[in-house]
């Protein structure tokens, strides 16, 4: 009767888990290799902190872009606040994904369609943390402008993470 190797034993030395996984951190302790997990940045090596620089220039570029859109949206065309912003989300999540693949993450395994897809549900998902946040703001009180900008800060750092370990693997 064969006895079940433990799953350690079928990696290399050296090899990392399987994404997801667990493994005994140097202190014994057991860490987390998945997504969500927190970065340690005493481990961050020098193209890690390329990647968030060049992340955060995306980043800006697409927020002017957006306000770009939007404003000329709402003041050239006369559109509606909604439609605008709908409008300008779409023309800056277009830039911001095809910068972050191409600059960015440049990590091309898997398709620009596959991609986008994970990088669209990222967005969405952080955009609703961001509304969710900004409401939280305005009820406390804060103006429309600084209640934005602190919530794009507080919702750009799962974005990055989400962005680089799922939507650009």
């Amino acid at each position: 009767m064969a006895t079940k190797q433990a799953p350690s034993a079928a990696r290399a030395p050296g090899e990392s888990p399987p994404e997801g996984a667990s493994a005994l951190g140097p202190k014994g302790r057991v860490e987390s290799r998945g997504i969500l997990r927190l970065p340690d940045p005493r481990s961050a090596e020098g193209e890690d902190w390329a990647q968030l620089v060049r992340y955060c220039v995306v980043g800006g570029s697409g927020y002017l872009l957006n306000l770009a859109v939007f404003t000329g949206m709402i003041t050239l065309l006369g559109g509606h606040y909604a439609s605008s912003a709908v409008a300008a989300f779409v023309v800056a999540w277009t830039s911001n994904f095809f910068l972050n693949k191409y600059w960015t993450f440049r990590r091309h395994e898997r398709s620009a369609v596959a991609q986008g897809w994970r990088n669209l549900l990222v967005s969405l998902g952080t955009l609703t943390g961001n509304i969710l946040l900004l409401q939280l703001f305005l009820w406390f009180g804060l103006p429309a402008v600084p209640a934005q900008a602190i919530a794009v800060v507080l919702v750009m750092p799962p974005n990055f993470l989400l962005n680089r370990r799922w939507s650009f693997r």
